[in-house]
């Protein structure tokens, strides 16, 4: 798992200012997952929420963070919200759930998530296979500059709610759930032979799509649906939807 920071956010004003702004309703307790888009609805950042009494606390890639923060800030404005980076990490795992762990929003299946104290602890589980078991993308990987969130997955990983009001991105990302259909996105595929994460996927030499997350001879790609049959390369390996 990429090395994680928590930001807190404090303010009488945090829970509108963010609701104002992410794909995902910000809830008064518990955990969810959300991202940050542009105003053409492209990603910026995905990251969990946690709700605490009198604060939020952010959950992001460390590569993301900054950036984050930087948008956060320009979009304040007279906001009474205020940013803190703290030392906090995130705790991760697939057993029992410690008490004030949350599970996973995502998917059950990736466990649960708490905040704590980095002293002694053991490095975070790689996720890789139940990822592309789940076809659930990460940060980086799948989801790049170029990403729109339903091409990724969002609405199955409850990352986003169409019941919410506005959002950054909003009107791109409503026009694709209801006036048309998805003509690309994330499948898992069978891989037969090598082929490294960020090979192109081809068929009779034409362009699919490209080959992202593996574990074993399972991998996610993002794929042109319409494209995506028999036959398709990545390199010299095999390329199959799965089954």
């Amino acid at each position: 798992m990429p090395e994680r920071r928590v930001i807190r956010v404090t303010g009488a004003e945090r829970l509108s200012f963010l609701q104002g702004l992410v794909t995902n309703t910000i809830a008064d307790h518990g955990l969810i997952y959300t991202a940050l888009l542009t105003p053409q609805g492209k990603y910026l950042a995905d990251f969990f929420v946690k709700s605490e009494t009198d604060h939020l606390l952010i959950d992001v890639a460390d590569s993301l963070a900054p950036g984050l923060l930087q948008r956060l800030t320009m979009y304040r404005l007279r906001a009474d919200v205020q940013f803190e980076e703290t030392d906090l990490a995130v705790l991760c795992g697939t057993g029992e759930r410690p008490d004030g762990a949350d599970t996973d929003p995502r998917h059950t299946s990736l466990g649960w998530r708490s905040f704590g104290d980095a002293k002694g602890l053991s490095p975070a589980p790689d996720q890789t296979a139940l990822r592309v078991e789940h076809l659930i993308p990460e940060t980086g990987i799948e989801l790049t500059p170029d990403t729109y969130i339903l091409e990724a997955g969002f609405e199955r990983l409850n990352g986003v709610d169409f019941k919410k009001g506005c959002f950054i991105g909003q009107e791109i990302v409503a026009r694709m759930k209801y006036k048309t259909e998805l003509r690309k996105g994330l499948a898992r595929v069978t891989v037969t032979g090598s082929a490294e994460p960020g090979t192109e996927i081809t068929l009779n030499g034409k362009p699919v799509g490209t080959l992202h997350s593996r574990a074993g001879d399972q991998a996610i790609a993002y794929l042109r649906f319409d494209r995506a049959k028999d036959g398709m390369l990545a390199g010299a390996a095999s390329v199959t939807l799965a089954k």
